[in-house]
């Protein structure tokens, strides 16, 4: 298996099809969600929007690198999310995070083998194949916190319907 193609099968994996470490993805935890758990904080938690943003924030910048832009992200802004006032804030959201992880992936799979290896926009970020697989590491990691947020919030709503 070429590497670009171990990379994609993993970004597909933890983005938007895959089922294997944590028996989801997600576009899974984040399509069908009420919006109005999106945006609850639980304890001094983020919410999963602000977690969705967050992720989506710099799969678009590593975009733009792609598509021969300037690395225009900052960690200190990558949290700055929007509100998410409305259900179809939310679905724009999702939409958006849906469609660039696609373009994301789409992008790997036409890379050539040798780009992998190349600077990534400058030599203190290494190459493009530790990206991809930071980014890979980085999903996997907020998607766990999703999941967690995600039972906390179905549990309270278990606690409130068993008190009434």
């Amino acid at each position: 298996m070429k590497t670009t193609e171990y990379l994609i099968h993993r970004l597909k994996e933890v983005l938007t099809e895959g089922k294997w470490v944590t028996g989801t993805n997600f576009k899974e935890q984040i399509i069908d969600m009420d919006w109005k758990d999106a945006v609850k904080s639980i304890e001094n938690l983020n919410s999963v929007a602000k977690l969705t943003f967050h992720v989506h924030y710099y799969i678009a910048g590593v975009i733009q690198v792609f598509e021969g832009g300037p690395l225009e992200i900052r960690d200190k802004y990558s949290f700055d999310a929007p509100p998410i006032k409305s259900e179809k804030d939310w679905d724009d959201l999702v939409r958006l995070f849906c469609i660039d992880a696609e373009k994301f992936i789409q992008l790997i799979e036409e890379m050539p083998e040798g780009k992998l290896l190349e600077k990534f926009v400058d030599e203190k970020y290494g190459n493009y194949q530790r990206n991809i697989d930071v980014m890979i590491e980085h999903c996997y990691y907020h998607l766990g916190q999703i999941l967690i947020i995600k039972k906390m919030i179905n549990k309270r709503k278990e606690t409130a319907t068993s008190t009434v």
